[in-house]
């Protein structure tokens, strides 16, 4: 417990600034969300996980009650002052692949250091597939017939 000074009758003093006077946890789920909609944003990325995870992400966004946003293709590590993530992503044919990787690197690191404090010691990347101009035509087509 935090020391309390008296200064005079009624008022105390508190040893401690506010900041310290209690803990925050941050919950691994959090930071893949965080990771997962900062990867998601950089061009080239076609989408994360792989076509198996995506397809159970997606069913499991139709269940009422079910999460809003999925974290397929996302795994983190979180300790007290450091997190580490790994990322499985599709990439857009035409990309070059090491460019969308770093770009995903960098935009997770600053999204996850930003927003929770952490120290991100690392972001591995692995490109799972790529997605050709004709799959994504299928794809669109797959979706209208489904809704």
């Amino acid at each position: 417990m935090a020391d309390i000074k008296e200064r005079g009758p009624g008022t105390a003093q508190r040893a401690l600034p506010a900041r310290e006077r209690g803990k925050t946890t941050i919950a691994d789920g959090v930071v893949a969300k965080i990771a997962y909609l900062a990867a998601e944003d950089v061009p080239g990325v076609h989408a994360l996980g792989s076509g198996i995870s995506r397809s159970v992400g997606a069913l499991r966004k139709r269940v009422p009650g079910g999460p809003t946003t999925t974290v397929h293709g996302v795994k983190v590590e979180v300790g007290e002052k450091q997190a580490a993530v790994d990322l499985d992503i599709i990439v857009e044919y035409g990309e070059i692949i090491p460019e969308v990787a770093g770009a995903v690197r960098e935009s997770v690191i600053s999204a996850v250091e930003r927003m929770t404090g952490f120290e991100v010691v690392e972001v591995n990347t692995a490109v799972s597939d790529v997605k050709l101009p004709e799959e994504a035509e299928e794809e669109a087509a797959s979706t209208e017939r489904v809704l």
